[in-house]
């Protein structure tokens, strides 16, 4: 009975709090009885004439809960106190309190912003901020400030931050109940980095059933977890019944693990998270905590939610230990040191903040709130998860300028995420609405059919299970299937389930990469990995589920075939033609191709006869721009006028021409596929155009391309030599000059390369009167010796310039 429970001390002051307000907020340790003694305690209150609605973080929670108030009550479940989870309802019309999910609940406020019959409701466990708690308790505190004044709203909780959610409900007033206090041994056992979690949890429970008394609770992070410590538990005395608790059971299973351990046997539960509260176990009076969890968490540039395993946070792990000592003294094994604690998380994140809010927005915008940040929340909504939640759902057309569609709407009615509505919704159009359902059920509940990738594998097995959680799901899969509009019903074909899939999850089609089926290519860009050994590796194309992993790389956890034209069918509206002219750096052309494309998946490739001109054109000018102007079939005399524009000031260098390259460059590009095919006198007539009139003037008068020589010769000056401007002439030439030759306006002296007369190197010189006088006795003394029909004066300053031979001069003369 409730009257030995501690919170039964505090419920004057919780019905006193409701009869003078409409708001209140219950913290009440783990062991307390708030979840089955409050809803009892104010049926029989004035104001109470209808039903009170208590909300329940998980199915099995919600069930235990009305099974316990029925039997304190002295009744059968379903009469005064009954539930209503997704699989199984059990309530009449003389129901008084309704345990439901949270999910529950937000349908139907949604659908009954009045709550019309309810005269309260009380949000259990509201810590561990579930996205579906939050959004109920939003709009219930929406409804109650414009609908209903008179509703009473209870927030509830064992580790309650009571200040936040006092001020959430309109400072509303906090009661605290006292809880039982029986001894808790704390035993820290630590585990060392290189042990399996498993092995360490497998010894722990052998070392908790030989030194204390009593049932054992151990909690692992996930279901593998479990199975795996069963395994090395085998072998236990008959004396132990060994169980497992998780959401993946049927009611039986989990009833059987609850329920206290026959014939006097010890029970060992082997549990994930789900048992951490809103439960009694019978009979356990041990823990022994992994101190690990594995939670949700949502990849938003991904687009997928994928579970990780993570330390558990501190007011969990006091959660887990509190179950030990609900019923009497207890002991908790826990896998880390102690000190360790205080640097777990204080409290899990509350999903709002993680979560893919695709569910918050369309309901949201269903409730007539633009903003989902315009109502009351413990924590706000992240604005870049609300913005790609609208852009998810104007791709399921369930928006439209962020209104909902009718199709919203519909969507919206439907028990299941956004993405399973819009399945269920086309499906059913398409005449596949049971199809759809069950897929909708698989990748709803986990554990239906196995765990195999293949979901028509894991379809066929669920189909012939007899427990009582799979007839519960092919009800339920029966149930969704009537709630959408059916078409003319089709023949079921080999990929029925893939086009379903690709239906909720259009992205994640995904098609093969490589010969063994191990990568995969999906239209959101995304790679996937599976196991080569599958049966869907030999498939070229997969609608992609569920999948875990990074990003990157995720690894496929449910999918199943569909064909390609199927895939082309179904997103007829989603392929398009791409015109690609790529810019090949080794040979300066481009190659125009053109491409079929689902997303990030290429469907098909080849030349492109039909390329437009002007993107080939713009592709060889981005090509000089990302590659340099080296590409270009630049004659000598180009090259030379950009040294020397250089040199006389003008700026032409390729910063310069490639800033200005869409004013000389473009225009010889047009009709061109090959950078080669530019005459090399068109870019010496571009720069020059470029330079421009009085550029050139300036150009030609302090960097003349040519130096003529006393003998009259001409000769190209070398404005991009090292050392600076540089002739290369026959030391005959200069003679007579006396002053060395400069250009510039700083009149830089030319740097003279002097040959002998067939060509050789004699001397490089900046002073050319210097050498006169110097070194040019010793040097034409040798050249005298090599080339004797040449003219060699002593004097080649006074001498006259000449590139004729001595006999050639004075035939000259003579004729002269």
């Amino acid at each position: 009975m409730t009257d030995a429970l501690p919170v039964r001390a505090v419920l004057p002051d919780l019905v006193a709090a409701l009869n003078a307000g409409t708001t209140a907020v219950l913290v009440a340790p783990p062991g307390a009885g708030k979840t089955t003694a409050v809803a009892p305690a104010l049926l029989e209150q004035q104001w109470c004439t209808g039903e009170i609605l208590l909300l329940s973080p998980r199915r099995l929670a919600a069930r235990a809960a009305a099974e316990r108030m029925a039997a304190n009550a002295g009744e059968p479940v379903g009469r005064t106190f009954g539930y209503a989870t997704r699989l199984d309802t059990k309530r009449s019309a003389a129901t008084r309190v309704t345990v439901v999910t949270e999910g529950i609940f937000v349908a139907r406020i949604q659908a009954d912003p009045e709550l019309a019959g309810v005269s309260a409701v009380l949000f259990d466990e509201v810590h561990e901020r579930s996205l579906d708690s939050d959004t109920g308790l939003a709009f219930a505190l929406d409804a109650q400030g414009a609908l209903r004044p008179d509703l009473r709203l209870v927030a509830m909780s064992a580790t309650l931050d009571g200040a936040r959610f006092a001020a959430l409900l309109g400072d509303a007033p906090v009661i605290e109940s006292e809880g039982r206090s029986f001894p808790l041994d704390l035993r820290h056992l630590g585990r060392a980095a290189e042990q399996r979690v498993e092995d360490a949890v497998a010894s722990a429970v052998r070392r908790a059933l030989a030194e204390d008394t009593g049932g054992v609770l151990a909690f692992l992070p996930g279901v593998a977890e479990i199975e795996r410590v069963a395994e090395r538990l085998a072998g236990l005395p008959d004396t132990i019944a060994l169980h497992r608790l998780h959401g993946s059971l049927d009611s039986a299973e989990q009833r059987a693990a609850i329920a206290p351990a026959r014939d006097g046997r010890r029970k060992v539960v082997l549990a994930t998270s789900i048992a951490e509260t809103s439960l009694t176990l019978d009979g356990i009076r041990i823990v022994v905590d992994s101190g690990l969890a594995r939670r949700p968490r949502y990849d938003r540039a991904a687009g997928m939610t994928r579970l990780v395993t993570e330390r558990a946070s501190q007011a969990a792990v006091t959660q887990r230990a509190g179950r030990a000592a609900r019923q009497g003294p207890g002991v908790a094994y826990r896998l880390w040191e102690a000190a360790a604690t205080a640097g777990l998380p204080r409290f899990d994140p509350p999903e709002i903040l993680e979560a893919d809010l695709s569910a918050l927005v369309l309901d949201t915008a269903i409730w007539g709130v633009g903003d989902p940040r315009e109502l009351a929340w413990l924590d706000p909504p992240p604005t870049a998860a609300i913005e790609e939640a609208r852009e998810r759902l104007a791709r399921f057309e369930a928006l439209e300028d962020g209104r909902p569609t009718a199709h919203g709407r519909a969507l919206a009615r439907l028990p299941v995420p956004p993405r399973l509505a819009h399945m269920l919704v086309r499906a059913g159009e398409r005449g596949l609405g049971a199809v759809a359902a069950e897929v909708a059920v698989l990748l709803s509940e986990r554990g239906l059919g196995g765990n195999d990738a293949d979901l028509e594998t894991r379809r066929r097995r669920w189909r012939s299970e007899r427990g009582g959680k799979a007839q519960s799901a092919r009800g339920l899969a029966e149930r969704w299937a009537k709630l959408v509009p059916q078409g003319a019903r089709v023949e079921e074909g080999a990929d029925v389930i893939g086009l379903c899939v690709a239906l909720a999850f259009p992205d994640r089609v995904a098609r093969r990469r490589d010969a063994s089926g191990e990568s995969w290519a999906s239209v959101g860009g995304r790679g996937f990995r599976l196991d080569p050994t599958s049966p869907l590796a030999r498939a070229e194309w997969l609608a992609v589920a569920d999948t875990a992993g990074a990003a990157a790389g995720a690894r496929i956890l449910s999918a199943a075939p569909i064909d390609p034209t199927a895939v082309e069918a179904l997103f007829s509206d989603k392929l398009e033609v791409r015109r690609i002219v790529s810019f090949d750096p080794t040979t300066g052309g481009v190659a125009p191709t053109r491409e079929r494309r689902l997303g990030a998946i290429r469907l098909a490739s080849g030349p492109d006869a039909d390329a437009d001109p002007a993107a080939i054109e713009a592709a060889l000018l981005t090509g000089v721009r990302d590659h340099g102007l080296q590409l270009l079939p630049w004659s000598d005399k180009a090259q030379a006028l950009r040294a020397r524009a250089a040199f006389a000031g003008v700026r032409l260098d390729d910063a310069d021409l490639l800033a200005r390259a869409d004013e000389w460059l473009a225009p010889l590009l047009a009709g061109k596929r090959r950078l080669s095919s530019i005459a090399a006198g068109d870019l010496y007539d571009a720069l020059r155009n470029l330079i421009g009139w009085d550029g050139m003037r300036q150009v030609d008068r302090l960097a003349p391309p040519d130096f003529t020589s006393p003998a009259g010769s001409t000769h190209p000056i070398d404005y991009g030599a090292e050392g600076g401007p540089r002739v290369e002439l026959r030391v005959q030439a200069l003679f007579g000059l006396a002053e060395h030759p400069a250009v510039g306006a700083d009149r830089v002296p030319l740097v003279l390369s002097l040959t002998s007369p067939a060509g050789r190197p004699i001397q490089t010189t900046r002073d050319l009167p210097g050498f006169w006088a110097g070194s040019w006795a010793a040097v034409a003394k040798e050249m005298r010796g090599r080339y004797p029909r040449h003219p060699w004066p002593d004097d080649p300053a006074a001498a006259s310039a000449t590139l004729r031979t001595k006999k050639a001069d004075a035939r000259s003369s003579g004729a002269g």
